[in-house]
């Protein structure tokens, strides 16, 4: 017997050896857990832009990995060439926000623990993780950053504008300041008093003061 001839062999009876309604009920638990931490996702969200591909992609993720599980538990043959095919690709998309990488790993342990057969295990941990982040999601630590930016006309103004700051704010910092002909623009994170934006009024109304921005601000300051 050559070589060719166990190789052949090994691969042929491999094939055969799975079970179609193994098969199917763990895929249809990997979907099942999979829309769990699709609305999770969209539950716990807190980012400026919701992506409405990424929290599909979780789905996604959680499916094809329990098939590729599958197919590599049930063949040493096909689990060799699987990870020199995953080898090569090469994964470029931007991750926004660092809570995207739990729900990333969230999936694809999801998909390892399915198709190695351990379904009670991918069931019992994702509602524990599930619930945990969704308490946590609810709870507020802290006030809410935002981002005021204000265009004054001359130095009083700015002076002005960071007195009715300093007493409507919790605690604020400045940024950035720009000076050129048109005048000043002042960049600061502030933090809010329960929600109460009314300064911005107070601010704009200003003599001097050409115009207020206030945005929310997701932790990343880009100078």
């Amino acid at each position: 017997m050559t070589f060719s001839d166990i190789f052949k062999s090994s691969f042929l009876e491999s094939v055969t050896e799975f079970s179609v309604t193994d098969t199917l009920i763990g895929m249809a638990f990997a979907l099942v857990i999979g829309l769990f931490i699709f609305l999770v996702y969209k539950k716990t969200f807190s980012g400026i832009m919701y992506s409405t591909g990424f929290a599909m992609s979780l789905i996604g993720l959680s499916l094809v990995t329990t098939l590729v599980i599958m197919a590599v538990t049930s063949n040493v043959v096909l689990s060799l060439g699987m990870v020199g095919a995953l080898s090569i690709v090469r994964f470029r998309a931007a991750i926004k926000e660092p809570m995207e990488i739990v729900f990333l790993f969230w999936s694809l342990a999801v998909g390892i623990v399915i198709g190695a057969g351990m379904v009670p295990l991918a069931i019992i941990g994702s509602v524990i993780i599930g619930l945990i982040l969704i308490i946590f999601a609810s709870r507020r630590f802290n006030n809410t950053p935002y981002i005021l930016i204000v265009n004054c006309n001359d130095e009083k103004a700015e002076e002005n504008a960071l007195n009715i700051i300093d007493k409507s704010v919790d605690r604020y910092m400045v940024k950035s300041k720009t000076v050129n002909s048109a005048g000043v623009e002042l960049t600061a994170e502030i933090r809010v008093k329960d929600n109460a934006t009314g300064f911005v009024n107070r601010i704009n109304a200003i003599a001097g003061v050409s115009g207020a921005t206030l945005v929310t601000f997701n932790g990343e300051y880009m100078s």
